[in-house]
C-alpha cells in the first residue's frame, strides 16, 4: 500500500535528516540516545526543568511537557520521524492515560514512520516456568501488567489506525553494572532471602545496553504492530541467579526460604516477582530484528 506521508526527499533540507523523540529519558533512553547520536537529530520530552541542560550536553533537543497534562503535548505533533516510548504508565488505576496523550498529540500533524514502545513481560503473567513466545496469551496479575498492556493495546491501535509503523518490546529484569541498581549487590549486602530450589521461579534479564540495541533497531527494522520480547541467552532460577551473583562479589550466598514463609519475610513488590516464573523465547528479537547479544547471559554482563 502506498504512503500517504511525504517522503524525507519532498521536505525542505532542514527537515531531511531524520528526527528521533524519545519519550522517557531515564537510563535507557540515554542509551538509546548514545546509540543514535550523530546520525540522526534527537529530541527528548521531559517534564523536569532541571533535567534541560544535562539533555543538551548529551547531544539532544529537550522539549518540556507532562505526560500527565495532556495539552501541553501539542508542541510534539509532526516533530519526530520515529519515536522511542519509555514512559511508564502512572502507579495508580487500570488503563495508561500518559500512552493516551502522547498518540493523541502525535496524531495532530505529520505521523512518524515507525514508533518503538517499551512494555514489560510482566504482562504474560505466572507461567509455570514453560518457554513462552510473543504468541502466549496474556494473563496480567498484577496492576501495573494490567496497565501495561493497556498501553500496548492504545499504541498498536494508534499505529493501525495511522499507519505508522509500531513495535512492542516486552521487556524483564533491566541491569548493568553502570546503571543505578543495576546489580545484586545492594540486596546481597541486606542479605534478603530467596525462595528454596524447588519453590523458585525462572526469571529473564537483559543488559542495559543491549537493550538499547534492541530499540535502535527496532526503530528501523521492527515490522508493523509486531510483539517482540527482548531477552538475553540465560535460563536462571532466582536463586541461582542470585547465588552467582553472590559468587562473582566474593560475598555471602542469600538464606533460601520455603515459599510458605516468605510473605512474612518479604516486601510485596518482591513476592509479586516470585509468583510469576517463565522462560522467554527470543528467536524473533535475533532473526527480525537482527540483534546479536553483546552480553548473552547475565555471568557475561556482570562478570
Amino acid at each position: 500500500m502506498p504512503s500517504n506521508q511525504p517522503s524525507l526527499g519532498a521536505l525542505p533540507s532542514r527537515f531531511r535528516r531524520e528526527r528521533v523523540l524519545i519519550v522517557g529519558c531515564g537510563d535507557v533512553g540515554l542509551r538509546v540516545a548514545r546509540q543514535m547520536q550523530g546520525r540522526v537529530r534527537l529530541f527528548a520530552l521531559t517534564s523536569q526543568p532541571e533535567r534541560v541542560a544535562e539533555l543538551r550536553d548529551r547531544g539532544l533537543t529537550p522539549l518540556l511537557g507532562n505526560l500527565d497534562v495532556g495539552a501541553n503535548l501539542q508542541r510534539l505533533a509532526g516533530i519526530a520521524t520515529r519515536v522511542v516510548h519509555l514512559a511508564p504508565p502512572p502507579s495508580e488505576g487500570w488503563t495508561d492515560q500518559r500512552s493516551l496523550a502522547l498518540v493523541r498529540a502525535l496524531r495532530l500533524r505529520q505521523k512518524p514512520i515507525s514508533a518503538v514502545y517499551g512494555s514489560t513481560s510482566g504482562v504474560y503473567g505466572d507461567c509455570s516456568g514453560e518457554w513462552v513466545p510473543e504468541t502466549r496469551t496474556l494473563h496480567a496479575q498484577t496492576p501495573r501488567a494490567l496497565r501495561r498492556i493497556n498501553a500496548e493495546a492504545q499504541v498498536r491501535f494508534w499505529g493501525l489506525s495511522s499507519c505508522v509503523r509500531v513495535s512492542i518490546l516486552r521487556i524483564p529484569g533491566i541491569y548493568a553494572t553502570d546503571r543505578d541498581g543495576g546489580t545484586p549487590r545492594a540486596r546481597l549486602l541486606k542479605g534478603v532471602p530467596v525462595l528454596r530450589a524447588q519453590d523458585d521461579v525462572y526469571t529473564n534479564h537483559i543488559q542495559a545496553d543491549d537493550l538499547a540495541r534492541a530499540c535502535c533497531l527496532a526503530v528501523w527494522r521492527g515490522a508493523a504492530q509486531r510483539v517482540y520480547n527482548v531477552n538475553d541467552d540465560s535460563c536462571m532460577k532466582m536463586g541461582d541467579y542470585f547465588d552467582m551473583a553472590a559468587d562473582l562479589y566474593g560475598l555471602p550466598r542469600p538464606p533460601r526460604i520455603a515459599r510458605d514463609g516468605a510473605s512474612s519475610q518479604l516486601p510485596l513488590m518482591l513476592l509479586s516477582f516470585m509468583n510469576e516464573s517463565r522462560r522467554m523465547v527470543n528467536a524473533r528479537m535475533k532473526r527480525e530484528l537482527r540483534l546479536t547479544l553483546r552480553y548473552p547471559t547475565v555471568l557475561s554482563g556482570l562478570g
